[in-house]
């Protein structure tokens, strides 16, 4: 594959997000850049899909 497709693709994000709530918990979110329509293309060319995004989870409070 042409090194631009790997750049394209490249812009296809995953970010974690962990939110502390005021129980003491933390709330996971894992998320993903939607890809930009270029990048959607080229995927489904590919004959690629994104996995759907995931849904948030509660992790218990971390032990010191």
């Amino acid at each position: 594959m042409p090194r631009s497709v790997f750049e394209r693709l490249a812009t296809v994000q995953r970010l974690d997000a962990v939110v502390p709530t005021a129980d003491g918990h933390e709330l996971l979110l894992m998320r993903r850049t939607e890809p930009a329509a270029d990048v959607q293309m080229l995927l489904e060319r590919l004959e690629l899909a994104l996995p759907p995004q995931a849904p948030p989870r509660i992790r218990a409070p971390q032990a010191l």
